[in-house]
């Protein structure tokens, strides 16, 4: 089956800096898409930063500027650099890919189990 797994989040004073990954595995054809996005206690999940496998990036107008999002695709691996972080950027950090992982179903999207990041003042 297809997994994706996170890591580099934690515990970071305000403008300090993270950098997230998450690498996809398993029985994967291709991936069109890798994203992040973001949950704090009591909010919506949010969209975060997004990369197309033609290197294509969206970001949210919250984080223009201070997160870069970036992938490997030989590693099926994504990025997000967090820069400038602010203890708003608190939240609970989901990993996202739209996947092939069949040669029959059409793609999909799958999410990691999520990674903590908090920010302190």
């Amino acid at each position: 089956q297809v997994q994706l797994v996170e890591s580099g989040g934690g515990l970071v004073q305000a403008g300090g800096s993270l950098r997230l990954s998450c690498a996809a595995s398993g029985r994967i054809f291709g991936i069109n898409a890798m994203g992040w996005y973001r949950q704090a206690p009591g909010k919506q999940r949010d969209l975060v930063a997004t990369i197309t496998d033609g290197d294509t990036t969206t970001y949210a107008d919250s984080v223009k500027g201070r997160f870069t999002i970036s992938r490997d695709a030989a590693k099926n691996t994504v990025y997000l650099q967090m820069n400038s972080l602010k203890p708003e950027d608190t939240a609970v950090y989901y990993c996202n890919a739209h996947i092939q992982y069949s040669t029959f179903w059409r793609a999909r999207d799958f999410w990691g189990q999520g990674t903590q990041v908090t920010v302190s003042s």
